[in-house]
């Protein structure tokens, strides 16, 4: 295999990098995402900051009628401890109140997503006129929820990972879909199954549209996929026509030994010589704030309208007080504190999972099984769950589910049954457990809770 430079140098192109054209979406859209108009007002809402403007268009509340007279917050200096004493303050005020307790434009406060775009350009070495820009939304997740309602029709196929994240399962099975579910290893998914897949797909259906992933530290499984694999995955999205869901919550909380991997996004003007076939997904839930519900997408002009043609219809925006908090902090910080106080957030969670995998040796050895993870805050755990009375040997399978919901969380511990992470409705007898907010002490006393209760169901059932 060669190194992960040597793949990128072969792979480049050297011509002129080719921009897909807006067609070969509209080709691709749902039903739904081809019929939605822009909102009449939500549409001109941008042309009141035209210079000399006087606008009568949207029914904005004055903001005298506001009760609130400033804002003012603490932040750490950038890139410091959880527990650095240092604060400064930070005071919301005049004209950025004004912004902040107002409806704002679908896509985010502009001055917001300019630097947003600056970010997505520093990270991902990409160019500012290759066909994609930014829109900040109220939560990947309502993004993702959106984005899933802009490609997929009722019967429509979509292929996912195996095991996928689990908030992503209800929206699919709401929205009728079919799913082609492809495992996974400890390089990522399995570029030779989908392959595999695609090349014996039946000619009388339609090509799946659309590859959902979560490619650092996958959740529910932890698995961060390698720059081949990743590089095996576009050469794919290329031949059959599908496009990327980079869904990448993670990306920050990577903390691997090896050096971070280039994301979906960085890579397909290498790879393919050509960009348009990943639609990104990123979020500040994981190193800002969970609360705030600020997540972004970065992709092409004509997905990123769909989206935003349905946001304008219902939330309208992301919350524009959060938007100005986080424009508030950028001012302050600039790109480079953010991504110092990310790694620093990184760092945070290394240490973490370093504490559940003592745990998890102490407790946990030859009761189940797990690898370590390199990004993210799960682990992923199979249980030596029996398969029933006649039990011959306990390393076969059982199913999590019944194990947790009627014998865990009875002796107070809980955690995720793997079957929710399964689109094929498969059993399993993984469980998805989360290192993020427990001390170390609960910690060891979470795991030494599922480890009785886990002894005792297999002394019950081989009895």
């Amino acid at each position: 295999m060669p190194s992960s430079e040597a793949a990128l140098r072969a792979q480049s192109s050297t011509g002129k990098l080719e921009v897909l054209p807006s067609q070969f979406y509209e080709e691709r859209l749902s039903e739904v995402a081809r019929a939605r108009k822009p909102s009449p007002i939500w549409d001109l809402f941008s042309v009141e900051s035209n210079p000399g403007m006087l606008s009568m268009l949207a029914g904005k509340p004055h903001p005298d009628t506001f009760p609130f007279e400033y804002i003012q917050l603490g932040i750490r200096p950038a890139g410091s401890e959880p527990n650095d004493p240092t604060v400064q303050d930070l005071t919301i005020r005049d004209d950025e109140l004004a912004t902040a307790l107002q409806y704002n434009v679908t896509p985010g406060i502009p001055e917001l997503n300019q630097w947003m775009f600056k970010m997505m350009q520093e990270v991902h070495k990409r160019g500012p006129n290759e066909g994609w820009r930014v829109s900040i939304g109220p939560g990947s997740q309502d993004l993702l929820y959106k984005a899933f309602n802009a490609f997929l029709n009722p019967g429509d196929m979509i292929m996912v990972e195996g095991p996928t994240y689990p908030g992503a399962t209800p929206i699919l099975e709401a929205l009728g879909c079919q799913y082609v579910s492809v495992d996974t290893d400890k390089d990522g998914i399995l570029a030779s199954e989908l392959a595999k897949v695609l090349e014996n797909w039946d000619s009388s259906k339609p090509m799946p549209k659309v590859l959902y992933t979560i490619p650092f530290g996958s959740n529910p499984s932890g698995v961060t996929a390698s720059t081949e694999r990743r590089i095996e995955i576009l050469k794919l999205s290329k031949k059959y026509g599908f496009i990327i869901l980079e869904d990448d919550p993670y990306y920050f909380l990577y903390y691997g030994d090896s050096p971070r991997p280039p994301s979906y996004f960085s890579l397909e003007a290498q790879v393919l010589g050509e960009v348009g076939r990943v639609l990104r997904f990123d979020s500040f839930s994981k190193v800002l704030s969970a609360g705030f519900r600020i997540g972004w997408l970065t992709g092409p002009e004509r997905l990123l309208s769909a989206i935003e043609c349905h946001s304008a219809t219902s939330v309208v925006q992301a919350s524009s007080l959060s938007q100005v908090v986080i424009l508030k902090l950028l001012r302050e910080w600039g790109v480079e504190g953010l991504l110092k106080h990310a790694d620093k957030v990184a760092k945070f969670y290394k240490e973490r999972r370093d504490i559940m995998a003592t745990c998890l040796d102490r407790r946990l050895k030859g009761l189940a099984e797990w690898s370590t993870p390199d990004a993210a805050m799960f682990y992923w755990l199979k249980l030596k769950l029996p398969e029933g009375v006649n039990l011959e040997s306990v390393s076969l399978e059982g199913d999590s589910t019944v194990f947790i919901r009627s014998k865990a969380i009875d002796r107070g511990v809980l955690v995720l049954p793997g079957a929710t992470a399964f689109v094929d409705g498969r059993q399993t007898a993984r469980v998805r457990v989360s290192f993020s907010l427990l001390t170390e002490e609960e910690t060891d006393e979470a795991i030494r809770r599922l480890a009785e209760v886990l002894k005792e169901e297999i002394h019950s059932k081989s009895a």
